[in-house]
């Protein structure tokens, strides 16, 4: 079918639109879904990867509300286990004491180093294990440092005071750090879990697991489970020396999370190289026979690479989220003085326009992509006047604001839409249509989590109000109701433009 729809069709629609303050807010559903996102490591600070994940998970989470879903966003920190272990026995090692006043440095940084500096010990002394006749399997536990990190494991796990100590102490330095960067990047949670808080309880469903006959227990006296028939394989809930692992501490977390929340859908935005534990998680949740495992749902996201190649947390390759926030602002200010985008600006006024710049570039980004495609981000091709990309967008929005500005220093500017539907220029049609467009996008977004279907709806209509502004003068006609119509046309598209952006994250300033 080749169908056409009248001007008056569409003059109508943006009449209704321009009377609605409310237009693409949608009706509620009655659902509630949870969105866990960041859930980090407390042995590191955040990096490029989790950026990724923090505004994905931020961005779901505002577009489903949007859409008219009661949404809780959480995260769960990952807060014991021997990954953490690994960090204090290098602090214990070589750590000389060190603390975050001492040595001036952020914490969740300091943390990190250490982190780093295991994984050079343990490959120091693994290659001495080797050189003296052990194989490398065999040398991979054995060293001294990777024994160290055991024993603390089982310690913690024991409730040795001394041990705890430790733990909390290089925790507390973490946390201050982590909030600091959430601030930066404008995310939030409504709740934080702890892996410390959840792993008992999950101990508990591993036992009555047990008692029921859904797990058996190993001759090495591990629990395990047979998933052969859901075509996975065995998976072990507790190691043979007691201690547990993530899947013990996700059971009891999504069923604590269903006793706070009673969502109707659970999701949980995680990298792509966690696809299989998810897939066991809702296995193993099954044939528990919890009511809510058929709500779980994984949203998978691709990993980022910087031009240079992967990054690797371990060996210290990784771009910490901090650095990347500072590099892509850096990055905007060049840019943006370099074409004299700050003209009369103050310092102050200028440094917020490079944060909300580089941000917006940052996250636009990110989002614009299906999260399950892997991304090369590059710094300097996210900040382009011109193309495909945050400030693009940001820069049309202030543009509005400028005509909406001239205009308002000399006229009323009121909703009052005076214009004979054959008068309709065709680049003005093409701004109602996708205004109209708006609704359909949110509605997609929603349905698939993906995010890239507002950030090309924001770019498309920036793209066509440009043209507009191309084609058709706002505010030099003869015609009074013309100028008024156009400048009207204009601050709707602003709003929509900030409406849509404000589902990604990102603001846009009003002047450039």
């Amino acid at each position: 079918m080749n169908l056409r729809l009248s001007n008056d069709f569409w003059l109508d629609m943006f009449r209704q639109i321009v009377s609605n303050p409310n237009y693409g807010t949608l009706p509620p559903t009655g659902k509630c879904i949870v969105v866990e996102y960041c859930s980090p490591n407390t042995n590191k600070p955040l990096h490029l990867g989790h950026v990724r994940n923090m505004l994905l998970g931020w961005s779901v989470a505002a577009i489903l509300a949007a859409a008219g879903n009661e949404v809780h966003k959480v995260l769960i920190y990952n807060d014991r286990g021997i990954h953490i272990c690994k960090t204090m026995a290098a602090w214990l090692a070589v750590g000389k004491g060190d603390t975050p006043e001492s040595t001036g440095k952020k914490g969740d940084f300091l943390v990190g180093e250490y982190y780093i500096k295991f994984a050079e010990l343990h490959a120091q002394q693994k290659q001495n294990l080797i050189e003296g006749g052990m194989s490398a399997d065999e040398a991979e536990q054995a060293t001294p440092i990777f024994k160290a990190a055991q024993e603390l494991l089982r310690q913690w796990e024991a409730n040795d005071p001394k041990t705890r100590q430790l733990w909390e102490m290089m925790n507390a330095w973490v946390y201050p750090g982590h909030n600091e960067t959430y601030a930066k990047l404008g995310v939030d949670f409504e709740k934080r879990y702890y892996e410390s808080e959840t792993y008992l309880g999950g101990k508990q469903m591993v036992e009555s697991g047990l008692a029921k006959g859904v797990f058996y227990r190993k001759e090495n006296g591990a629990v395990a489970i047979d998933l052969s028939a859901e075509k996975l394989d065995e998976k072990i809930l507790v190691r043979g020396d007691g201690t547990t692992i993530y899947i013990t501490q996700d059971l009891a977390a999504a069923d604590m999370r269903y006793n706070d929340y009673q969502m109707d859908t659970s999701i949980y935005v995680v990298g792509d190289e966690q696809n299989y534990h998810f897939k066991v998680l809702k296995a193993i949740m099954q044939h528990l026979g919890y009511p809510f495992a058929d709500q779980i749902y994984h949203l998978s996201y691709g990993m980022i690479d910087l031009p240079t190649g992967r990054m690797k947390s371990r060996e210290g390759t990784v771009v910490d989220a901090d650095d990347m926030i500072a590099e892509v602002i850096a990055t905007a200010q060049a840019h943006t003085e370099a074409l004299g985008k700050t003209e009369g600006f103050t310092p102050e006024a200028s440094q917020n326009l490079y944060r909300i710049v580089g941000l917006g570039a940052l996250k636009f980004h990110l989002l614009k992509i299906n999260p399950q495609k892997r991304i090369i981000f590059n710094p300097e091709e996210s900040i382009d006047f011109l193309g495909h990309t945050g400030p693009f967008v940001q820069n049309c929005h202030a543009r509005i604001q400028s005509v909406v500005r001239k205009y308002k220093a000399e006229h009323q500017l009121d909703g009052t839409i005076q214009l004979n539907p054959t008068d309709l220029h065709p680049a003005e049609r093409n701004l109602f249509v996708q205004l109209y467009r708006y609704v359909p996008a949110l509605q997609v977004a929603a349905q698939t989590y993906d995010p890239a279907a507002i950030a090309d709806y924001a770019y498309q209509l920036a793209k066509l109000y440009n043209h507009f502004y191309a084609e058709c003068p706002i505010l030099s006609n003869k015609d009074p109701q013309l100028n008024h119509f156009r400048t009207v046309l204009s601050l709707t598209v602003a709003r929509l433009l900030r409406q849509s952006m404000g589902l990604l994250g990102i603001e846009l300033p009003d002047r450039m």
